[in-house]
């Protein structure tokens, strides 16, 4: 598995890169995902968040985490690229200050929330939703990763 993992600036010494390679690697080992993938994690600004969610969904405003799903297979690499993941820090930020856990804590929900969506997860509806967090509730708890209050 390759995970891509890109800072923006001025955002580069928030969290450790191995965090985020870590928390990575767990989701998709605790998803039994069995090919070869790569995918990209992204640490950016609520700017760059914004006019993504504009550009893709149409909503005007930043929002904490975006998953952009792809499975496009690579025959050279025999590897197939599962996606984006871009992560808003300022949003993280505030969703940790308000929920009284670490930056690092925060940042790992959110990197769980996008990988699982990037893998077919969802919360469109409650059945769905109750599938999806039972399963970051899982990965983060085998992380040792403690989320005092999930985001809205």
């Amino acid at each position: 598995m390759i995970i891509n993992i890109q800072f923006e600036s001025p955002y580069e010494n928030e969290v450790p890169e191995e965090l985020v390679a870590k928390v990575s690697r767990a989701v998709l080992d605790q998803t039994q995902v069995k090919k070869e993938v790569e995918t990209t994690i992204v640490l950016a600004g609520d700017e760059t968040l914004r006019e993504l969610n504009s550009l893709h969904l149409g909503i005007d405003a930043p929002t904490d985490v975006l998953s952009f799903p792809a499975e496009e297979f690579d025959p050279d690499e025999q590897m197939t690229y599962i996606g984006d993941v871009i992560i808003s820090i300022p949003r993280a930020k505030e969703q940790a200050r308000v929920a009284s856990h670490p930056l690092e804590n925060e940042i790992s929900l959110l990197i769980v929330h996008g990988i699982l969506h990037l893998l077919g997860y969802d919360h469109d509806n409650e059945e769905r939703k109750a599938v999806m967090w039972k399963k970051q509730a899982e990965i983060l708890t085998n992380l040792g990763i403690h989320i005092n209050q999930l985001p809205e």
